[in-house]
């Protein structure tokens, strides 16, 4: 094993779980981690933030989640409207 420094300053992690039944974050999670993506390059952030899915992360009833790493700010309910706020809260702190 090998430690190493992450290749990114910030990760955005996008709950894309999919449930037979019951609730999940897909397919909203989908759509809202590619709108993410977008926006991150669009600021040309793509080489300090990472947008990535995510699988379960057991709180599905309050999705869709985002989750900005490694400032540990957990994001429910996200909707659309709700990207430039968490891509300026994810660049909080970038040098």
């Amino acid at each position: 094993m090998e430690a190493t420094k992450p290749a990114f300053q910030k990760y955005i992690l996008v709950c894309e779980n999919k449930r037979e039944t019951g609730d999940c974050c897909a397919p909203a999670g989908e759509k809202i981690r590619e709108l993410l993506k977008n926006k991150i390059k669009e600021k040309k952030l793509n080489t300090k933030i990472r947008v990535s899915r995510t699988g379960c992360l057991d709180v599905c009833k309050w999705g869709p989640n985002v989750l900005i790493m490694p400032d540990n700010i957990w994001l429910k309910g996200v909707r659309e409207e709700d990207l430039d706020d968490i891509v300026q809260r994810a660049c909080e702190g970038l040098h």
